[in-house]
């Protein structure tokens, strides 16, 4: 079987949860899957940390276009090669295609439906016409969690529960279940003047929709309560709309125990971990919540936000937490309480064992062609 996969996402400068997802895939696509052949396409050049392994039925077809490239030269491009299925891991979906071209289109999340004052007018209105048109038009959808199914489902009622399958996210363990030394782990901290267990983190993109407010106050309030070492780390790069976020952290009083990494390398990112006291998703929703695993994986106890699909990765082995006060009670919790600590610990080591690229990548195989 030919399969198409749209991976022009891989070419981006900013690391996101979506761009590590299809990274991942293809890192296993090739291994898990070697009778079929995989073509797949992209605008300009890879992200150096984004650019897929090599495999014998990978053929990578870069096809350089100034605008529309999905809707222009990946259109025509599909044309010509003639695959058996296309996989679009972003939501969108090419308008003009072959007849009988079986297309697949994964759906992460529909925030600019729930939130649309969290994103730029110009990229609401183009989210959205991309996503109806996608969800109505493709074959099967690939949701990334129960959350975005029922969502999907409330958003297009007109669309069959069966064309959706709910097919899980995974996390990297080579990277976040390392054995990093005491060495590797104080060379990342020394570079943004940490100490071990002495600061709070947050992974993710600086943008509205994460909720980062919240995290900033109650930050400030743990501090207060005898916490004078304390730090948070913002670990993640400007996405859109994160003025707010950086005024924020430049009028807090702690403002210099605030600490925004912007863009990191994924090693630095996995030995952050390791060093963190605590990691805390406080968005106001997620389409799967990536970063929850990669803190389970490296031994970090977890508090998040209690909606979206967040209770779904984070199961027993999280704190969850639905306003400030929850928040500043259960970090507070987390720095002082040794006992649930190891308890979180263990239970965030159950919770992984569900959750793998390679399963992902297996299940997501499975749908493609079936």
């Amino acid at each position: 079987m030919n399969i198409a996969i749209q991976a022009s996402d891989l070419d981006h400068p900013r690391i996101d949860g979506t761009r590590v997802y299809i990274l991942n895939l293809l890192k296993n696509f090739g291994k898990l899957d070697p009778t079929s052949d995989f073509l797949i396409y992209h605008k300009n050049n890879f992200n150096p940390e984004l650019a897929p392994p090599e495999f014998s039925n990978y053929k990578i077809i870069q096809k350089p276009f100034p605008f529309f490239w999905t809707q222009t030269r990946f259109a025509i491009e599909l044309w010509k090669d003639q695959p058996d299925v296309l996989w679009m891991p972003m939501q969108a979906l090419p308008i003009t295609r072959r007849k009988g071209l079986k297309t697949v289109v994964t759906i992460h999340d529909l925030a600019f439906k729930i939130f649309p004052n969290h994103f730029p007018k110009n990229d609401l209105r183009k989210l959205n016409w991309l996503t109806d048109y996608a969800v109505r038009n493709s074959d099967k959808i690939i949701a990334v969690s129960q959350s975005t199914k029922k969502d999907i489902l409330k958003f297009y009622p007109e669309i069959k529960a069966e064309k959706i399958r709910v097919i899980y996210h995974g996390f990297d363990a080579e990277l976040f279940q390392k054995d990093y030394s005491k060495e590797e782990v104080q060379e990342v901290l020394m570079k943004y003047q940490l100490k071990a267990k002495d600061y709070i983190l947050y992974i993710g993109a600086l943008q509205p929709r994460k909720n980062l407010e919240i995290l900033i106050k109650a930050f400030e309030a743990v501090k207060k309560t005898g916490f004078p070492d304390l730090k948070l780390v913002l670990a993640g790069e400007k996405a859109w709309m994160w003025e707010e976020t950086e005024k924020l952290v430049s009028e807090s009083p702690y403002n210099k125990d605030i600490v925004m990494t912007g863009k990191l390398p994924f090693n630095d990112l996995g030995r952050l971990l390791s060093g963190a006291g605590a990691f805390t998703l406080p968005s106001l929703y997620e389409g799967f919540g990536i970063p929850i695993l990669e803190a389970f994986a490296s031994k970090i106890p977890v508090v998040c936000a209690k909606n979206s699909s967040l209770p779904e990765v984070g199961g027993e082995a999280a704190l969850y937490f639905q306003n400030q006060t929850e928040l500043e009670e259960n970090l507070t919790k987390i720095l002082t309480d040794e006992k649930l600590r190891q308890s979180l610990i263990e239970r965030g080591n159950e919770q992984i064992k569900k959750f793998s690229w390679e399963k992902c990548s297996q299940e997501t195989l499975d749908f493609l062609k079936s």
